[in-house]
């Protein structure tokens, strides 16, 4: 795709910006054709998080001389208890593991969404590291992922028939609907990561055309691409993170949502456990 970025083409030289979205170096194996570019952005998104892991890991199990805690033990406490709080006063008590795996899909998809600021295309034809959630296929994979996960939850936690019984409520007449609604999901969370990412790869790439501008003899466009380069960078570090956060937040509410009531019937089940083990005394005559 071109664009010709023009004013006044008696000052203003025209400048061609050259753009090619949705365009990947491709791998074929067996008929399947695939986008090896995001197939290795990825793996490398995917070995900074474990690298990550593995050192907040020995950080956060590291005994100091003076037994006090190290401030990333104190600030990762202080924010998975946070989260997990908030998450139990909006939700009620979910299963142990979504909140860790909505935290490790927040910190990849973030190094996913931020590798796009990274220079990495010698020419017009190579981009060594793309936002691989810039590609619909990674984007729809993740919510697949997470929306069978959800289900499977759901199912285990009610039951076949509980689970299936929500779309009947609150009148059968709306199970169309609910399992449209269902259906809908996956994709929403697919393309709303896709969507901003991937018109901020569009974005970087025609600020980075600006270069070839100029007024007369003057090469206005270094000046400006180098502004608007900054600029749009952190924007885009904001919307990335912004992003990563809507899809961990969203997989968090959709778990609680599959297993709502299971949580409260279990209190209430305890509650009466208590109240029958402990009967109130009958006042004495």
């Amino acid at each position: 795709m071109s664009a010709a970025l023009a004013i006044d083409p008696g000052t203003i030289l025209p400048a061609e910006i050259e753009i090619h979205p949705g365009e990947h170096p491709e791998w074929h194996l067996g008929g399947i054709t695939f986008n090896a570019d995001t197939i290795w952005a990825t793996i490398v998104a995917g070995l900074v998080v474990i690298a990550l892991g593995f050192w907040a890991r020995r950080q956060l199990t590291r005994d100091t001389e003076d037994h006090v805690p190290t401030k990333l033990q104190i600030m990762w406490e202080v924010v998975v208890k946070q989260v997990t709080t908030q998450v139990e006063e909006n939700l009620g008590k979910v299963n142990p593991w979504v909140i860790p795996l909505a935290v490790a899909l927040f910190f990849f998809i973030l190094v996913a969404n931020w590798l796009e600021l990274i220079p990495s295309e010698p020419n017009d034809h190579i981009h060594a590291l793309p936002a691989p959630t810039a590609d619909v296929n990674l984007t729809y994979a993740m919510a697949i992922m997470v929306m069978v996960g959800v289900w499977a939850y759901g199912i285990r936690q009610k039951g076949w028939k509980g689970y299936f019984k929500h779309f009947l409520e609150p009148y059968p007449v709306l199970l169309p609907l609910n399992v449209l609604e269902e259906l809908v999901k996956p994709i929403t969370l697919a393309l709303r990561l896709f969507g901003n990412i991937f018109a901020g790869g569009i974005m970087l790439a025609l600020i980075a055309g600006l270069i070839t501008w100029k007024i007369g003899d003057v090469p206005v466009g270094g000046i400006l691409q180098f502004v608007f380069n900054i600029i749009w960078k952190l924007f885009d570090m904001a919307i990335g993170a912004i992003q990563a956060f809507i899809f961990s937040l969203l997989t968090v509410l959709y778990f609680g949502m599959a297993g709502a009531g299971h949580a409260g019937e279990d209190e209430h089940a305890e509650d009466d456990e208590q109240t029958s083990s402990h009967p109130t005394p009958e006042p004495a005559a």
